[in-house]
């Protein structure tokens, strides 16, 4: 009977503090140890022991509450660190933005909804979700090229980061010719539908001071930042 009333003072110590530091109060060991007739190494445990709780429930909660100590006021507050996931609504307008895009083949396009319905919570939140995007994803059409570049759009951004270059050929529309190019990548843009990579052309070991640019224009958006390059680019 003795050790259940301990028990039972212990948890509704912990709780007490725990509601506090939720609350946005500063918890001082000394007051909380007189509070509740214990000694301040106690109240020590007890905070450590809500930190781990905090720690372990990152995953669940979506952000990561972690226990300080506050020099000024002289005791324990709660500061959040960072979100660690998207929110329901968050994850719900990604699905919708990356649906309209149209920049993936059927089966890129799957997997990455499936990946980010599973990130809501509850399961209630995801089924709703899902529910939400089901006409647009069965009535998904891909582009014609069906061609899957999110492993080379990783190397390329690689290659940006580590300014390294890329040697390709790509088929040039002008004379149908296949011509080999070594260029420095600069930054990938995505704009109504495709992907498209800036780079410097490179010739002999030299970035050229004038470059023709001969791409296909897929859209209004990449045709105005074409052009509002000036001098530097000529579009064939």
């Amino acid at each position: 009977m003795a050790y259940e009333e301990v028990k039972g003072d212990r948890i509704s110590r912990v709780l007490s503090i725990y509601t506090k530091l939720l609350d946005g109060e500063v918890v001082n060991k000394a007051i909380e140890a007189r509070k509740h007739g214990v000694n301040e190494r106690t109240i020590q445990r007890d905070i450590d022991d809500i930190r781990n709780f905090f720690d372990e429930d990152v995953e669940r909660a979506g952000f990561l509450n972690s226990i300080v100590y506050d020099r000024i006021e002289k005791g324990y507050r709660i500061e959040q660190i960072n979100r660690m996931k998207l929110s329901n609504n968050e994850i719900l307008a990604l699905c919708k933005i990356v649906l309209d895009s149209r920049a993936f083949t059927k089966r890129e396009m799957t997997d990455m909804l499936d990946r980010l319905v599973s990130c809501c919570s509850p399961k209630a939140e995801a089924k709703m979700v899902r529910e939400l995007i089901s006409n647009e994803e069965f009535h998904y059409i891909e582009l014609r090229h069906k061609s899957e570049y999110l492993g080379k759009m990783w190397e390329i951004g690689i290659a940006i980061r580590n300014c390294c270059y890329i040697e390709m050929d790509y088929y040039r529309t002008r004379d149908k010719s296949v011509v080999n190019r070594k260029v420095k990548p600069v930054a990938i843009m995505f704009s109504e539908y495709y992907f498209y990579l800036t780079a410097f052309i490179d010739e002999d070991d030299d970035v050229r001071e004038h470059f023709d640019v001969s791409a296909e224009i897929f859209g209004e958006g990449i045709n105005m930042w074409l052009r509002s390059q000036g001098k530097c680019i000529e579009l064939l």
